[in-house]
């Protein structure tokens, strides 16, 4: 049986296995020692975490459900609003789901952030094989305390973005809050043994409890991730750049909102989608199709608007799936793709948009 305490340098909440007396909190590395973990004190309520445990069984029940009340007012941002970033890559090294691209991809957004967006390395938990901290290996339970980490704290002005390189499923859907019947998911390093990450997981803790004032931009480059945040809205956009908000409220009128603030998610492929893991794009290394395309689109220029990067990043794959078609696919440029299995000629995807509120793609300004 797991409990939960509070970490003493930064009270996150930690799982304290049974019968242990300390733990490491993963994110401050203090050390918390209980004397006797039967006699710890329950930890206060987390506005983060779900009333109970049935909060995640592939959706909620009705005494779970979050109703918004009316938005406050948006508060004046803080003279001392700050960046956070959750970076995680996942190359399932040495298994038969193995990816050659994803932890690039989390070294290239580090980067990214850091001299494009003035993000310090401080402000950013990067979660990959290759980290030597065990508590930033990204397991299920390291990518949950991370996730919690993230919002946690968080308050108007502030900016946060969680990108996700790895495998991305889907499962059937029971509750009746999916208009296509899956629930999408995220794959951690230990997912065969421990499961995976449900997108009303994802939506509970990294988007629900943002304030007002607070921004959240997620860039997921996974299978089947098309709205692996559960947002209501997402951006249906055709090849000459019209588009039309398509709404993804449930049919069973659960919440999926936020709680005054803006959540906001770049994602590799629809739903019924999968998503390439290639070298086809940067000629030199693997990557995932989607950040390549998205880090190229700020890099050129066309990091203006939301409108903007997602025209530019589905013409980027566009053009690199019909150079690939054309020239026959030889086998060094076969694609690998995330999950499925599948391997082919050609970038079977096309990256999607989609938020917790409509608004104009082509007029919003893009920035972290």
């Amino acid at each position: 049986m797991l409990m939960l305490v509070n970490c003493s340098g930064c009270h996150t909440a930690l799982q304290l296995p049974h019968g242990a007396t300390s733990i490491r909190c993963a994110v401050c590395h203090a050390i918390t020692r209980i004397a006797d973990p039967r006699s710890a004190p329950p930890p206060p309520p987390s506005p983060y975490l779900p009333a109970t445990s049935s909060s995640y069984n592939n959706g909620y029940n009705n005494n779970n459900y979050y109703q918004p009340s009316p938005p406050p007012p948006v508060p004046a941002p803080s003279n001392h609003s700050q960046k956070k970033a959750v970076i995680i890559g996942i190359s399932y090294r040495n298994t038969k789901n193995e990816l050659k691209g994803c932890i690039n991809d989390a070294k290239c957004m580090k980067y990214m952030l850091i001299n494009r967006f003035n993000f310090t390395e401080s402000s950013i938990l990067m979660l990959t094989e290759e980290e030597t901290d065990p508590y930033r290996i990204p397991t299920k339970h390291n990518i949950r305390m991370a996730m919690f980490w993230l919002v946690k704290g968080c308050k108007s002005g502030d900016s946060l973005v969680f990108h996700y390189s790895g495998h991305g499923a889907q499962q059937r859907n029971y509750t009746g809050d999916e208009i296509d019947g899956f629930d999408e998911t995220l794959c951690p390093l230990d997912f065969e043994t421990q499961g995976m990450i449900v997108d009303n997981e994802i939506n509970s803790s990294i988007v629900r409890p943002l304030p007002a004032g607070v921004k959240l931009h997620a860039i997921i480059d996974a299978c089947h991730s098309g709205t692996v945040l559960d947002l209501p809205y997402l951006c249906r956009m055709d090849r000459s750049g019209r588009y039309s908000w398509e709404d993804h409220r449930p049919p069973s009128g659960a919440w999926k909102g936020t709680s005054g603030g803006e959540a906001i998610s770049f994602s590799g492929c629809d739903d019924n989608q999968t998503s390439a893991d290639t070298a086809a794009l940067s000629k030199v290394t693997s990557t995932g199709a989607m950040t390549y395309a998205f880090i190229q689109a700020i890099e050129k220029g066309q990091g203006a608007t939301y409108g903007s990067i997602l025209n530019a990043m589905r013409s980027t794959i566009r053009k690199t799936s019909e150079e690939l078609v054309a020239g026959g696919g030889p086998v060094t440029t076969l694609l690998t793709m995330l999950l499925t299995g599948g391997s082919g000629v050609g970038l079977r995807q096309e990256p999607q948009l989609s938020c917790n509120e409509r608004f104009d793609v082509y007029m919003k300004p893009f920035s972290l």
